[in-house]
């Protein structure tokens, strides 16, 4: 018969591959999870670290499939990819380093292809209406003002040659 302690230990396994088999997290989401299934810190934190070994968890990786994937999908500023990555428990150092790796020239080309696809959306506008949009769309999205006025400029300019 399994003692209270192994049965423990074999629920929080079962609990982490359930929720990796949804998508990858990182170990603070993880250790979240457990803590609210009231696993024991003591049984949640070597297992944590376990599967971290057997790169099961890894949060470098996650921490940078999730910035590229909210750069891509979501066209989400450096500042925000910040935010989202905190709000993920992830380390602050790691946070830092992953945000290091996005240069104001990725972000300037993001804040453009937003601006161009958006601005045909508002054509239909007055100018000033239109890049008062643009302008708060763009800063929603965590963009910094230089960016967001560059981005504006080449939006316009794109929709003058088309």
């Amino acid at each position: 018969m399994l003692s209270s302690v192994d049965n423990l230990e074999e629920r929080a396994r079962n609990i982490v591959l359930r929720l990796l088999e949804k998508g990858p997290k990182s170990s603070a989401q993880l250790l979240e999870v457990l803590e609210a299934n009231e696993i024991p810190i003591e049984i949640a934190k070597p297992l944590i670290e376990r599967f971290t070994e057997v790169e099961l968890i890894n949060d470098q990786v996650y921490a940078q499939d999730l910035a590229d994937a909210s750069r891509r999908t979501k066209g989400l500023a450096r500042s925000m990819v910040k935010r989202k990555l905190e709000s993920k428990g992830l380390d602050r150092e790691l946070i830092n380093q992953v945000a290091s790796e996005i240069t104001d020239e990725d972000e300037l080309a993001v804040a453009t292809e937003l601006a161009i696809k958006r601005h045909g959306q508002l054509s239909h506008l007055e100018s000033d209406v239109r890049n008062r949009r643009l302008v708060g769309f763009l800063q929603r999205r965590g963009f910094g003002s230089s960016i967001v006025f560059a981005a504006i400029r080449e939006a316009e300019s794109h929709a003058v040659k088309s």
